[in-house]
């Protein structure tokens, strides 16, 4: 009965690295649509403060 068992959860342990990977890729995928979303919003305050920068220089 114990060796079904351990049959049954060890191939379950070795999925452990594609459900890691797929969590860095949803964490990555989270930064981008933050990122995104920041540079719509505050592209353009950004954009003038690059133009001022670039005209004292």
């Amino acid at each position: 009965m114990f060796d079904r068992i351990r049959a049954w959860i060890v191939p379950a342990r070795l999925d452990d690295e594609g459900q890691g990977l797929a969590e860095y890729a949803l964490i990555l995928a989270l930064i981008a649509i933050v990122a995104i979303l920041a540079l719509l919003f505050l592209g353009s305050q950004i954009s003038s403060i690059l133009s001022r920068v670039g005209t004292s220089v």
